[in-house]
């Protein structure tokens, strides 16, 4: 990448379909409230065709001219858009924050300092809050204390995805030199992306939660835990690093995706979403082992037996 004094230092790309405008509000007043100026950061939506709004005059109403706007000449889907908004990014650094996402304060002067304090890094990343529609704390993503100084170290990224999108930046070099995120991978794109980022040429992860994850009904996230498709997904990404990390146990990663389909059953049979608890079990049922299956039997008649009583 050729760096010149000319470009800005951020890179924040939006990229957007079907957007809320009280999400798109959220994530683009959390981005202006700690606006540098055009020269140290541009800042623009990257629509992938949206077909029941206008976003151009969304972006427009929300925040005049200070938020470029593009229009992907087609609908190129998740992997496509997120690489048109790498693309697009004119910044040493970019920032993809989807659009129910946002950053808390003080989120790109952090991430600036650490830059900085690690020039030879690709990745910098904060923590962050999951949040549930309204913006309630529902979590929050690990520290990751081997990532704080710096480190090409990527095994707390073999069996889950301690990360989330709108805590990360990446410089735009490494999308130049290394590629952009696989079209081969849904719901794991990202993870991905961000252990080919880390092992490659390093990363940092501040213990600070300075961004915000939403997950709500009807986004990608939900869309792929509901119908289960996540974990395949999951399987194929775990094969993807394991080919680079051997030290990767695929027997284990299999038990927790496994596992996690039987919670994440549990949890949408909590929330009476019937659909969402049949798929998780289908897949469950078709994967779990008979050593598995028996346990959970015998754990479903002790919690019966104990009810009883």
């Amino acid at each position: 990448m050729c760096v010149t004094d000319a470009d800005p230092f951020w890179s924040v790309m939006i990229p957007t379909y079907n957007p809320r405008q009280d999400y798109l509000e959220k994530a683009l007043g959390s981005v202006l409230e700690q606006d540098p100026g055009p020269e140290r950061m541009q800042i623009e939506v990257v629509d992938d065709c949206s077909t029941k709004v206008d976003v151009a005059s969304m972006v427009k109403g929300i925040a005049g001219e200070r938020v470029g706007y593009f229009q992907n000449p087609k609908n190129l889907g998740l992997a496509g858009c997120w690489n048109a908004c790498a693309a697009r990014a004119r910044g040493v650094w970019v920032h993809i924050l989807h659009q129910d996402d946002y950053v808390l304060s003080g989120f790109y002067n952090r991430l600036e300092k650490e830059a900085r304090t690690h020039p030879e890094v690709s990745l910098i990343a904060t923590r962050s809050f999951g949040v549930d529609s309204e913006g309630s704390i529902e979590s929050m993503t690990p520290r990751l204390a081997g990532l704080e100084m710096g480190s090409t170290a990527v095994d707390a990224f073999f069996y889950s995805n301690p990360l989330r999108c709108p805590g990360i930046a990446v410089k735009r070099g490494f999308y130049e030199e290394h590629g952009g995120f696989r079209d081969d991978l849904r719901f794991t794109l990202d993870w991905e992306m961000w252990v080919r980022a880390i092992s490659r040429s390093g990363g940092v992860v501040t213990s600070e939660i300075l961004s915000a994850h939403r997950r709500a009904p009807g986004n990608e996230t939900e869309r792929f835990l509901r119908s289960a498709t996540s974990l395949p997904d999951i399987e194929r990404v775990q094969m993807v690093i394991a080919a680079t990390h051997p030290e990767l146990d695929l027997k284990k990663a299999h038990v927790l995706r496994c596992t996690e389909a039987l919670f994440m059953a549990r949890s949408f049979a909590q929330a009476g979403d019937q659909a969402a608890v049949s798929a998780n079990l289908r897949y469950w049922r078709t994967n779990a082992s008979l050593r598995q299956r028996a346990r959970h039997f015998v754990a479903s008649l002790i919690r019966r037996a104990s009810a009883a009583f």
